[in-house]
């Protein structure tokens, strides 16, 4: 399907501030301020400055929360977001309730408590945030994440993702399902991409059995006859 730009100049302000580029500013920014966030129930909450309010803002993590505190801006993340930034980009510390920053393991342990599916999710967000795709909650879409080429002021959403893994028995297993996903998807103008997570055997301990996971991508879209047929005229 391609991106939808909005507008003029879209496409060509996104090439010219790559995404990849405002992650790394990002990153660079909270690790000079030795950036520390709360576990607040199934999100992380965190205090910024002015600077790392727009990098935030820019590079699609997290969403603003209006408070009465003006000195700083605080942002909620959700657990793959403020994961990424602590596991991935090394970037973010998180303390617990007893405000005692949380290592890798307790983290890990704590949003798994929260979120039953948490390691395919994480899997699968890692998977395409380090492709440089911007995702965001899917809810509205009936789908996991949608999937932004860019920032979303510039962009329309390309894809809706759904993510399986194994022993998922409740989604897309049947096609009435399928069905009425991929019309969706069409009536939105987006495409689905399932992202399949496999655990090759490994269990879910620890972070570090994501480097033994992997992901298949499969992009679904419906089959207009209208579309496909052959105009040319036999001779």
């Amino acid at each position: 399907m391609g991106p939808r730009w909005k507008g003029k100049g879209a496409e060509a302000k996104a090439l010219a501030d790559p995404m990849s580029e405002i992650v790394s500013q990002l990153q660079s920014s909270l690790l000079q301020s030795n950036a520390c966030a709360s576990l607040s129930g199934c999100s992380v909450l965190l205090a910024v400055e002015t600077e790392q309010t727009e990098l935030l803002t820019r590079a699609c993590f997290g969403k603003p929360i209006i408070t009465a505190e003006k000195e700083k801006q605080w942002f909620q993340l959700g657990l793959e977001e403020a994961f990424y930034l602590c596991y991935s980009l090394k970037c973010l510390k998180i303390a617990g309730e007893d405000n005692f920053v949380k290592n890798d393991l307790d983290l890990w342990l704590y949003m798994k408590l929260k979120k039953e599916k948490f390691p395919d999710f994480y899997k699968a967000y890692s998977h395409l945030r380090m492709k440089n795709w911007v995702l965001r909650p899917g809810l509205q879409y009936g789908v996991d994440f949608v999937a932004y080429q860019h920032h979303p002021s510039l962009v329309h959403s390309e894809y809706a993702v759904i993510v399986l893994s194994e022993g998922d028995t409740g989604r897309l297993r049947v096609w009435s399902d399928f069905h009425c996903t991929i019309r969706l998807c069409g009536s939105v103008a987006k495409t689905l991409l399932i992202l399949n997570v496999d655990k090759n055997g490994h269990g879910a301990i620890s972070p570090s059995c994501l480097e033994r996971y992997s992901v298949e991508e499969c992009t679904i879209t419906r089959w207009s006859p209208e579309q496909s047929r052959d105009d040319k005229k036999a001779s």
